[in-house]
């Protein structure tokens, strides 16, 4: 398989989309990895649908639209860990790879004989990932954590939302399940550090990896207003809390983002908007004054956008090198030139649907080009597989585990 981390061997223990998300990163990335589900139920998000999947023939399969998001490019395998035998095989797998990811509970995996002391004991150089929605210590360890809760409990709703007093006002969860993708790219970025300890030490870890905490880490500059200041930062609805304007504006025919990022911009939109005066009025001529006067001064640009429609400004603006964009839908994504140029849709073979799309990793390598040659699996498609090529298991040490139901 192509890409820079064809040397690494991934064991995937994890559900749902953190854990499959980190796990989807390092197969684009060319890794091996093997994805452990239970038998017949598999990944709960094979279930999450409408949409499924279609077959050949326009009917659903047993994949749902979101399983497949996050488990491109991995081996599925089955096997049952309540059982000594399944637990011997992951036991087995473990030996055999660099890394582990697993997002069960705290202490979910010890009472199998799974968790990091004793993978530890068999493959001293593995580097164990765990994702929880609290960590492995505080008060909340025993918690489940799902990414709703986390982006209320962390803040994130209390800065996305229209702001109160304007109908419509009230907290908003984001769109997509934003905790658990960047605890996925947490877990890649802190994993790949942990190799390169391993390659200079030879020793692998443990990483605790939680969804609060990965959260609270990525409210950037918000949460740094808030330590500055001591006051806790307010819904702005699509606005910026430290730049102004930088918010979705109404045009004559609907509404387009404005991202004004300093006062020579600011200058040029003026001129544009024929509201020149604007630029040249002393409560607005700078970024900081402006944000001061923001409810006084997003009325008065509102009036001028309300002139035109979306198109004109967007080739206006963008003539004049002032940052703007379309507020678009994801049909109209697609259908983007830049993006259609830049390829961010693969289309893989797939065993029932005949080819599926997905979305391709956002990183182009130079020297080491991305294989997008295995669509997300069906449940168990590779079970004999791996256990053949990489257990060595023969034919009948397979089919008696398929009886016992093992795998």
């Amino acid at each position: 398989m192509a890409g820079p981390l064809a040397h690494l061997k991934v064991l995937d223990l994890s559900r749902i989309l953190a854990g499959p998300w980190a796990g989807q990163v390092f197969a684009d990335f060319g890794a091996e990895v093997i994805k452990v589900e239970r038998p017949e139920r598999g990944d709960d998000t094979r279930h999450w649908g409408p949409p499924y999947l279609k077959d050949a023939e326009g009917n659903d399969t047993a994949d749902a639209a979101y399983y497949l998001s996050a488990n491109r490019g991995k081996k599925s395998v089955t096997v049952d860990i309540t059982t000594e035998a399944g637990q011997g095989l992951i036991k087995q797998l473990a030996a055999r790879c660099d890394i582990l990811l697993e997002n069960y509970k705290v202490g979910g995996l010890k009472k199998y004989g799974l968790d990091y002391d004793a993978i530890k004991a068999i493959n001293p150089g593995v580097i164990y990932c765990s994702i929880t929605g609290f960590g492995q210590t505080g008060p909340y360890k025993n918690r489940a954590g799902y990414d709703a809760m986390i982006q209320g409990m962390g803040g994130l709703m209390s800065i996305t939302g229209v702001p109160e007093g304007q109908p419509g006002a009230g907290p908003q969860k984001v769109g997509v399940a934003v905790a658990d993708l960047m605890t996925g790219m947490y877990a890649v970025s802190s994993v790949l550090a942990a190799v390169v300890h391993r390659q200079q030490t030879g020793v692998g870890q443990h990483i605790d990896l939680a969804l609060l905490d990965t959260q609270v880490s990525w409210l950037a500059n918000q949460a740094q207003n808030y330590l500055t200041s001591g006051k806790s930062p307010e819904r702005q609805g699509t606005g910026h809390p430290n730049i102004v304007p930088y918010q979705a504006v109404p045009s004559q025919d609907g509404y387009f983002m404005l991202a004004v990022g300093n006062d020579d911009q600011f200058k040029r939109f003026c001129k544009i908007a024929g509201i020149e005066q604007l630029a040249e009025n002393p409560a607005y001529v700078s970024n900081s004054s402006r944000v001061i006067a923001r409810d006084e001064l997003i009325p008065q640009i509102e009036n001028a956008t309300r002139k035109q429609n979306s198109a004109w400004w967007l080739e206006k603006l963008s003539e004049a090198h002032v940052p703007c964009g379309p507020i678009n839908t994801l049909e109209e994504v697609f259908a983007d030139p830049q993006v259609q140029a830049r390829g961010m849709v693969v289309e893989q073979d797939h065993p029932q649907a005949g080819k599926v799309k997905t979305v391709r990793n956002p990183v182009l390598f130079s020297e080491s080009a991305l294989d997008y040659q295995q669509a997300p699996p069906v449940l168990g498609e590779h079970t004999e597989e791996v256990l053949r090529e990489l257990l060595g298991k023969d034919e009948q040490q397979i089919n008696q585990l398929r009886r016992n139901g093992v795998v």
